[in-house]
């Protein structure tokens, strides 16, 4: 049984950050102001993204005193940023109690195959598009709790949840760092084009405040993302996989990994209470509407899962599911013991895929001079003991 943590909160007041309209319409309503302010706030903290009541200069000084007494507003700070080589910009940030968590920026000029996103949209001719793709991989918890084997985060264990504010927050706090930056022609409002789930943790582990963050960022009120642009991972939780499809719209990314039991339960040790055939029977009732296909993550282990033989049983895996695959060649940790296969065994396993009739692809690696890549995040200094 996984355990389940609750998020740590500073203090008892509600975060402002983590509540939808019709909340902050209920604090403003008793707190006596016009229903109009509701509006005005809740666009300050999710559509411009706020960092303090101090910005919000249209509303009325004594309101905001109010509000300061009886609300928090979840703000997390830009702790450090490291820049790669190709652009992606790795972001530390610090929860209001100390935690450490990393976000991770990866602009595409360019679109193409190459892009970063899970679920590259193609034209009417099958060719991937050439939209600028600004993406922000998001931190769903301090740490996680899954333990597979070839992940740095794994190592951290697991703290505790981010709440539904904190997730969100990070997609303001690196909007406004891209904002400040400027240099290129963007949205002044919302630089962001993308989010994936797919930072640290496991966010079907966090369903509430990850469902609770999706609503928030996908708010026509607030930041306003299209569900089309936002991928939720996963490494297979599979009760949660089904709740996922019926009660949102976004895109589901499944991190398999491997192709027998035998092989997948030591690499992820979530595979000895999900097997794969319970993770493949919650794929394919997944609700496919909204023109949804499914993104099967599948690192590559060199000498571990990149066999000829693999590949076979993937395609066999996944018939009939409308799915594509991104395989990604593994982001060599210190201490781990894993390897990447190189090059050529890459493009071999997905020439017998492509063979197959699956759609694949080889996910381009980005950051890995910082360790920003798939798999390569963890913050030390989480010191607090884990429950």
């Amino acid at each position: 049984m996984l355990p389940l943590l609750s998020e740590a909160r500073p203090d008892d007041r509600p975060d402002l950050r983590s509540m939808m309209l019709p909340e902050v319409a209920a604090l403003v309503e008793r707190l006596g102001e016009k229903p109009f302010r509701a509006k005005q706030l809740f666009r300050w903290v999710h559509h411009k993204g706020a960092a303090s009541l101090d910005e919000m200069t249209d509303l009325p000084r004594p309101f905001r005193e109010r509000l300061a007494q009886v609300a928090s507003l979840t703000t997390l700070v830009i702790d450090a940023v490291q820049v790669s080589i190709d652009g992606t910009r790795k972001y530390r940030m610090r929860t209001a109690d100390g935690k450490l968590i990393e976000s991770v920026y990866m602009p595409d000029e360019t679109g193409g195959e190459q892009a970063f996103d899970p679920d590259v949209e193609a034209d009417e001719g099958g060719v991937p598009s050439k939209r600028v793709r600004r993406t922000l991989c998001v931190s769903t918890q301090v740490g996680c709790a899954m333990g597979c084997g070839f992940c740095l985060t794994a190592t951290m264990g697991l703290v505790r949840n981010l709440t539904s504010g904190e997730i969100a927050d990070q997609v303001y706090r690196v909007n406004a760092d891209l904002r400040a930056l400027g240099g290129v022609a963007m949205d002044p409002q919302r630089p962001l084009t993308n989010l994936v789930y797919m930072g640290m943790g496991e966010p079907l582990h966090n369903y509430a405040h990850v469902k609770r963050s999706l609503d928030l960022l996908l708010d026509e009120q607030g930041a306003n993302f299209s569900h089309r642009h936002v991928t939720v991972s996963t490494s297979g939780l599979v009760p949660n996989i089904q709740r996922l499809g019926e009660e949102t719209q976004v895109k589901l990314a499944v991190s398999l990994n491997a192709t027998t039991d035998e092989q997948r339960e030591r690499l992820m040790p979530v595979d000895r209470k999900w097997n794969i055939a319970a993770l493949i029977d919650a794929c394919r009732k997944f609700p496919m509407k909204y023109g949804r296909r499914i993104t099967f993550e599948y690192v590559l282990l060199r000498g571990v899962n990149d066999t000829d033989e693999d590949a076979s049983r993937l395609a066999d895996l996944l018939r009939g599911i409308p799915a594509k695959v991104n395989l990604i060649p593994y982001n060599e940790n210190p201490g781990l013991g894993f390897g990447d296969p190189g090059v050529e065994r890459v493009q071999a396993f997905r020439r017998i895929l492509e063979l197959r009739g699956l759609a694949a692809m080889v996910r381009k690696n980005r950051g890995r001079d910082i360790s920003a890549a798939c798999g390569q995040l963890a913050v030390a200094g989480n010191e607090e003991a884990r429950r």
